[in-house]
């Protein structure tokens, strides 16, 4: 596997509903939420807010935004977009 899929987790802050938060986040996932949200022309703290309103609570808001990017880009995958 090269370096960067190896890469360890980032912390990066977001606000979610006026509040600032932080997640670790591996770079190529951090890549693609902030691709997700430029494809669909709104803010990363936007997207963030959604999964976060979608999240169990069991899940913590990374995971939940891996899961979501791995789901999104499947699906993308998948309509052979």
């Amino acid at each position: 596997m090269s370096a960067l899929l190896m890469g360890r987790p980032v912390k990066r802050s977001l606000t979610l509903h006026g509040h600032r938060t932080s997640v670790s986040l591996e770079e190529p996932f951090w890549r693609a939420f902030r691709g997700i949200a430029k494809e669909r022309d709104i803010p990363v703290n936007v997207l963030a807010a959604e999964i976060d309103e979608l999240r169990g609570v069991d899940s913590g808001l990374a995971s939940a935004i891996r899961v979501y990017v791995l789901d999104y880009t499947q699906k993308k995958a998948q309509l052979g977009d």
